[in-house]
């Protein structure tokens, strides 16, 4: 488990830089936080850190975003109104796990049953207007993610 405190959007970006780096292939973000904790912001940084850019947006309309690189492509996906595993499948969610995509996943929590059992785990807690406490589960790969 590793605990950081960012207090500013940019710090919690350049988190997500260092995180996105570490990725490979398969690797499934699961997020756990409220409204306007960080989650698409920290999703910013990932995909710089895959080198994908920076333009990253909430998918929550969408449902799910697709950021495509040339080894690499980041899924980010929504599941604020996936209520079931009926609504699960129309996302196209099981079709997106494969060997050149990251899954970030927004509102995990709905799917947590669907989730397979290596997935990443980053928790927010919104401290002030800026300031979050994040912690990340579920791989040793980013015990070292402050150096």
């Amino acid at each position: 488990m590793t605990e950081i405190i960012t207090h500013s959007p940019e710090e919690t970006i350049a988190l997500g830089e260092r995180i996105g780096k570490k990725l490979k292939g398969g690797d499934v973000i699961a997020y756990i936080g409220g409204l306007g904790c960080g989650k698409t912001t920290i999703t910013r940084g990932i995909s710089q850190g895959l080198g994908l850019g920076d333009e990253v947006s909430s998918p929550t309309f969408a449902l799910v975003n697709e950021y495509r690189g040339q080894k690499l492509s980041l899924i980010h996906f929504d599941m604020y109104r996936i209520l079931s595993p009926e609504d699960l499948e129309t996302t196209g969610f099981f079709d997106y796990m494969a060997d050149d995509a990251v899954l970030a996943i927004e509102w995990s929590e709905n799917i947590s049953d669907e989730l397979p059992d290596n997935a990443i785990t980053i928790s927010f807690e919104r401290i002030d207007d800026n300031t979050r406490k994040i912690i990340i589960n579920g791989d040793e790969r980013f015990d070292d993610t402050l150096d």
